[in-house]
């Protein structure tokens, strides 16, 4: 159930906001060993932003699954870094992402939770 959630100031065509998901979508699930059918990803682009005073292409990113594993953060934000560096061009110290461990009774799908 990861759920990636991409906010960038870069301005993409549709075609490059299909690849990049669909990438993305593909790089998540290897990196956290999940499979993709359960893998979402969203992205919201164009809004104003700004880091560290300037408005150079940036990211956020917040990365919700269950049993995130923390001692694998750095990894996967190496692996995150490095796909959204390669879709959108955002160099890496221009990327900040939150990791969130979602509670298996706290993430609702298919009429019922992850703890059913």
């Amino acid at each position: 159930m990861p759920l990636l959630s991409i906010l960038t100031n870069r301005e993409l065509p549709p075609a490059a906001r299909q690849q990049a998901v669909r990438a993305l979508s593909g790089t998540l699930a290897k990196a956290l060993g999940k499979p993709e059918r359960y893998v979402m990803v969203s992205l919201q682009h164009n809004p104003d932003m700004l880091f560290a005073g300037s408005d150079q292409p940036l990211a956020f990113l917040r990365l919700n699954s269950i049993g995130l594993p923390g001692e694998r953060t750095s990894e996967l934000s190496a692996a995150l870094c490095g796909a959204v560096t390669a879709q959108f061009g955002i160099p890496a110290d221009r990327i900040y992402i939150e990791f969130c461990d979602a509670e298996r009774h706290l993430w609702g799908w298919d009429g019922g939770t992850f703890a059913d």
